[in-house]
């Protein structure tokens, strides 16, 4: 993260405020982990849970219209401003007024504390059609992380730590974008050596095409053979 500017989402891991405190870098909440905490909340207090989970499906369907119309970033932030922002008021009138009516260590306390207390950074992405409602890619991402430390363990050094982490994100990528990671790899790793250091943008995985088949050598005719 070291001389990185701009906005990090992610949930409430207090591990992160450091990185927040200089103001360079810019916290932005998730939603599916505030839903989630109101969804386990449904056994002690179902109905105030449902009230809260209606509210943030109708922030979901609002995304969801988003993706299906193919908006930009600029006509998403539009749209959420428009749509998103009133529902998010009505919520957060609605939390602070439930604050006051449940214990606040009950697991809908806890619930309502954590929106309340994430409230900027849960309602930033309003300012920005790039930014995501939630973190769910991310966290997608990392089930292969978890999966090889359970089945491998160790990165074996600092080093290949390092190097796994670079492998890790470009297989995300790739799948991000749709696109098959060894074809990928194997078509990239090929063409670097002589692609231009001013162009190494092209080679990212939302931008990468396949280099073009080589031409085939034309085969010489056999020459008899003098006898």
């Amino acid at each position: 993260m070291h001389g990185y500017r701009g906005y990090l989402q992610a949930d409430a891991y207090t591990g992160y405020d450091e990185l927040y405190r200089s103001g360079e870098i810019v916290e932005v909440g998730c939603w599916a982990h505030a839903r989630r905490k109101f969804y386990e909340a449904q056994d002690s207090d179902r109905e105030r849970a449902l009230v809260a989970l209606a509210y943030i499906g109708r922030l979901y369907q609002v995304e969801k219209r988003g993706r299906e119309d193919g908006l930009s970033p600029a006509d998403l932030c539009a749209l959420r401003r428009q749509e998103s922002a009133p529902i998010l008021s009505d919520l957060h009138a609605w939390l602070q007024a439930q604050a006051q009516a449940v214990l606040p260590r009950s697991p809908m306390g806890e619930a309502i504390g954590y929106a309340l207390g994430q409230w900027t950074a849960l309602t930033r992405y309003l300012e920005d059609g790039d930014l995501e409602i939630d973190n769910n890619a991310a966290e997608r991402a990392l089930r292969r992380v978890a999966l090889g430390r359970k089945n491998w363990l160790f990165a074996g050094s600092d080093e290949g730590g390092r190097r796994a982490a670079i492998l890790y994100t470009m297989i995300a990528s790739c799948q991000q974008h749709g696109v098959e990671p060894f074809a990928y790899l194997r078509d990239v790793l090929g063409r670097i050596p002589s692609h231009l250091q001013s162009r190494i943008e092209e080679l990212l995985p939302g931008r990468w095409e396949p280099a073009p088949p080589r031409a085939p050598v034309a085969a010489h005719p056999a020459q008899p053979i003098d006898g």
